[in-house]
């Protein structure tokens, strides 16, 4: 599974509504690239090697999956969207916007169009002393000095004051939710373990992910239906009975925001489709002991996708005991599920449509689906 990579880019406006400026290009970076981690203090600053209005200046750390030169071009345009306009080349001058990537973990990059780290972050006390607030122990990965120290080096004597403005991280949006314990359900391939990944490094949830690999009768099951379906069920059964004591049973919802790719009804779905009357009978009373008790979601959303895409999307990832899966048992899965949630009135239950969503590689599908999981529907992002 690909981690994130973690960008801290540098915000700098001297032209119009210098807060509002900063506020825009955050709503628009975390729109458009990634979540944002870390918000510094804004910080007023003079104009360095011209004669202009002081700068509002700050940092964010920023997380995403996008390549270091994807998000240089976006940064470039989300500059010209929010009326940047670069007349001179070479030269400084006052800018409504201003944003450069500073560091990217400890990635060294040298383009002709990109460098990382900055080549001169540790001359500008304007972006040290906001960088400070949010990583001080971050280490340069050329001067191998952490950012304390290169503030604490720097020769650069302009004043540097801290305003007593706050920008807010969109995110934010969010934090009166009371989706404290998600479970992300869907079909075979439909991606429900990425979107339960990213969430939860964007919300800082406890990731609880089913242990499908584990099972040795999968494989098995996929040549051979009737015979293995029974153990194959079994041996999930157990896996995640164990699994909800030790990842789920002992965190308090309340507190720790949970978000798991299963919920343990899938159990009764999948074994429904797979048993015959007798051995589903016996199942059912096996579940029934053990998951009378459980912890159960306070959120639980359904991610629906027609055949044809998840075949799309079995076949790109490759599992060799999967590409025997028919078109028949597909939809089968799609027809328990869709039964199951339609007799559970009680279930905080929400179906989400995704055929036509790629959210693994377009944010703004990614956070349409998140705005109908957490239950806001409109955007109040500035434009």
């Amino acid at each position: 599974m690909m981690f994130p990579k973690t960008f801290h880019i540098a915000l700098g406006s001297n032209k119009g509504d210098k807060f509002k400026n900063l506020q825009r290009a955050v709503d628009c970076i975390y729109q458009r690239i990634g979540t944002i981690q870390e918000l510094s203090h804004i910080y007023k600053t003079p104009a360095l090697g011209f004669d202009s209005d002081a700068f509002y200046n700050c940092c964010i750390a920023l997380q995403t999956h996008l390549e270091p030169q994807v998000v240089l071009e976006i940064l470039l345009d989300i500059e010209i969207v929010l009326g940047r306009r670069r007349t001179k080349v070479g030269v400084y001058e006052a800018r409504i916007i201003d944003l450069d990537i500073v560091l990217i973990d400890s990635m060294r990059i040298a383009t002709e169009r990109l460098q990382v780290p900055h080549p001169l972050m540790q001359e500008r006390k304007f972006v040290l002393e906001p960088l400070h607030d949010i990583a001080p122990h971050a280490k340069h990965p050329i001067l191998q000095k952490q950012i304390s120290e290169l503030l604490s080096d720097c020769k650069d004597n302009s004043l540097i004051e801290k305003t007593p403005f706050k920008l807010r991280n969109p995110i934010e949006r969010y934090e009166h939710s009371k989706c404290h314990y998600l479970a992300i359900e869907g079909n075979i391939g439909v991606g429900k373990t990425s979107l339960a990944t990213t969430i939860a490094q964007d919300f800082k949830a406890k990731l609880v992910l089913e242990r499908f690999a584990e099972n040795p009768f999968l494989p098995k099951f996929y040549k051979d239906e009737k015979r293995y379906a029974f153990p194959l069920e079994m041996a999930f059964l157990a896996d995640r009975h164990k699994q909800v004591l030790e990842d789920i049973a002992q965190l308090d919802v309340t507190k720790t925001m949970i978000v798991s790719d299963y919920d343990i009804n899938k159990s009764l779905i999948f074994s429904k489709i797979t048993l015959n009357t007798d051995e589903y009978a016996l199942y059912k009373t096996f579940f029934e002991l053990l998951f009378t008790t459980v912890v159960k979601p306070t959120c639980y959303v359904y991610l629906y996708q027609n055949t044809a895409r998840l075949r799309d999307h079995i076949k790109q990832r490759g599992r060799a005991y999967e590409q025997t899966i028919s078109n028949a048992y597909l939809e089968k899965i799609n027809t328990g599920y869709l039964r199951f949630l339609d007799q559970q009135s009680h279930l905080n239950a929400k179906i989400i449509d995704v055929s036509e969503r790629d959210f693994v590689h377009n944010r703004a599908d990614y956070l349409w689906i998140l705005d109908r999981i957490i239950g806001i529907t409109e955007r109040t992002f500035n434009k």
